[in-house]
């Protein structure tokens, strides 16, 4: 059953980010929040013991384009390597606890298995796994950051 300030909560966090619809089934409970005027729904499942979540893909206007610059800048391209993504809507935590060491840092090797970050959801902690092998080249956000469905949160180059 979900607590009433739980509920509060997440119409909240639905308010404040680019999530049009949240989903969550907990001990046979069923919690649907909707924003108006959604259009599609993609259904994400999660581990069992994780909640599962649903968002609208985001529209993205552009703007019309700048003008070039003049300086080059190097900048390494990152379209061979491996985005970690959030698989739920959550807070972000690089370590177990306050004064414990981050779970992996750039430049650490890691395993499909290796787990990444913990993202914190309705109080429960779900642990991420790397899902490749390979090495951390940037870490994205922040600790402690609120993080969305599909958010890149690491960049990893893949052996």
């Amino acid at each position: 059953m979900f607590k009433l300030s739980e509920i509060k909560e997440l119409i909240k966090l639905v308010d404040e980010t680019s999530v049009q619809e949240l989903e969550i089934e907990n001990e046979g409970a069923r919690l649907s929040i909707r924003k108006p005027g959604k259009s599609e729904v993609v259904t994400v499942q999660a581990s069992a013991a994780a909640p599962v979540y649903a968002a609208a893909p985001q529209t993205i206007v552009s703007a019309p384009a700048a003008q070039p610059q003049t300086e080059a800048v190097a900048v390494e391209p990152t379209s061979n390597l491996h985005k970690i993504v959030s698989p739920m809507v959550g807070t972000f935590y690089r370590a177990a606890s306050p004064d414990a060491a981050p779970f992996v840092s750039a430049g650490d090797k890691v395993g499909e298995k290796t787990t990444v970050c913990i993202i914190e959801a309705m109080k429960l902690m779900n642990e991420l796994e790397a899902e490749v092998k390979g090495e951390i080249v940037e870490v994205l956000v922040e600790n402690g950051q609120l993080v969305e469905y599909g958010q890149p949160l690491f960049l990893v180059k893949p052996e």
